[in-house]
């Protein structure tokens, strides 16, 4: 039997978020079996909409197997014989990330991991996937998943349902005099314990997010101007290639990440050398979404907690590009920092306090 939740989502992702249309060809990939309810729905859906679903299930052992010894000979096989040609074909596409092991991966090496990504996940996905296809990507709750949020479980599963389903439609009207306000900008600011950095995004782009890439949602991006980055700025705990981080700070000067500490430093370097890119950014991003309130060493929720932002080490995207080219895209989260725009300060810790943006506070959302 498939819960009413889960109905629910599927109806979100289908017909908000996709924007899924009769006769379309739409990819549905499971990593992990813990999701089928959630794919079980999305293919009932999908049929009723006379649209075509392509069911991707995979193991996250055994993808863990590949990526620990893959290689660029043949990663570049997998992508050209199998997921590119068919990607091609995709209208849209919905990711389900159902692993309950969020260090599958640990194990993998900087050469296994830059194979992976260089010659698998850019051509299928970031070139493919993002640039002609309507996405949707999210993850699924489990008993793992709640621990890593520090709830127990049946409280993890009605927050996470609530995060994913809020009033998308609000938040996109509230979202609007900040939107206003940015692509005014020339230079943002931050400042808080451990963060002092500026930057310029003048003349930029600003995409506001409600639910149409992610679930749950609730984000305004852009990237900053290449070279304009310079100070430090301190993250929260973080999962990259999955492997753990409690803390990262970054120095950056000009641009380019010149000195970092973390509680992983080998695995920060190997990160950060992966190719000229990595040590630049390519987005940053106000995190607005009113249910998520801390971190779970998951990115999809962290990256949209209210109160926070990221600047994000790698590539840029096309929609708002910066010109930074990177085989990684690393959204590191920033919470409760002051945000200044050419210096006005316009949110203090995690609360808004300018009278057009009070909207965006939480109290105002729910």
């Amino acid at each position: 039997m498939i819960s009413q939740n889960d109905q629910d989502l599927a109806a979100l992702i289908l017909e908000h978020s996709t924007e899924l249309q009769k006769g379309q060809n739409v990819m549905v990939q499971l990593i992990g079996l813990n999701g089928i309810g959630l794919l079980r729905a999305l293919v009932e859906q999908i049929r009723t909409m006379d649209a075509h679903p392509f069911i991707k299930i995979e193991d996250a052992e055994t993808q863990r197997m590949l990526i620990e010894n893959g290689n660029p000979e043949f990663w570049q096989n997998q992508a050209d014989t199998d997921q590119l040609p068919l990607m091609k074909q995709m209208d849209a596409f919905v990711g389900i990330r159902a692993s309950q092991n969020i260090y599958e991966n640990s194990r993998a090496g900087k050469e296994a991991n830059k194979a992976y990504s260089e010659h698998f996940l850019k051509p299928v996905h970031f070139d493919e996937r993002v640039n002609n296809t309507n996405w949707c990507i999210m993850r699924y709750p489990s008993p793992a998943f709640a621990m890593n949020a520090k709830m127990p479980t049946r409280e993890f599963t009605e927050f996470y349902y609530k995060a994913c389903l809020v009033d998308y439609g609000k938040l996109e009207e509230a979202m609007k005099p900040l939107e206003k306000r940015l692509r005014a900008t020339d230079e943002i600011h931050l400042k808080g314990e451990g963060t002092d950095i500026k930057f310029s995004v003048k003349g930029q782009n600003w995409i506001p997010c409600f639910g149409k890439r992610n679930i749950p949602d609730g984000e305004l991006f852009t990237s900053p101007v290449l070279d304009s980055v310079n100070g430090t700025i301190t993250y929260a705990p973080s999962v990259y290639q999955g492997k753990p981080f409690e803390f990262v700070k970054l120095v950056v000067e000009d641009g380019v990440v010149v000195d970092f500490d973390s509680s992983n430093n080998d695995a920060l370097k190997d990160i950060l050398d992966t190719d000229e890119g990595a040590r630049r950014f390519g987005e940053f991003s106000f995190g607005l979404n009113p249910v998520i309130e801390s971190p779970m060493y998951d990115i999809l929720f962290d990256e949209k907690i209210y109160g926070s932002n990221h600047l994000t080490l790698g590539k840029d995207y096309e929609i708002a590009p910066n010109g930074n080219s990177s085989n990684i895209h690393w959204d590191l989260v920033c919470i409760g920092a002051n945000v200044y725009l050419d210096g006005e300060l316009i949110r203090k810790g995690r609360n808004f306090v300018v009278d057009d943006l009070k909207g965006l506070n939480p109290e105002n959302l729910l």
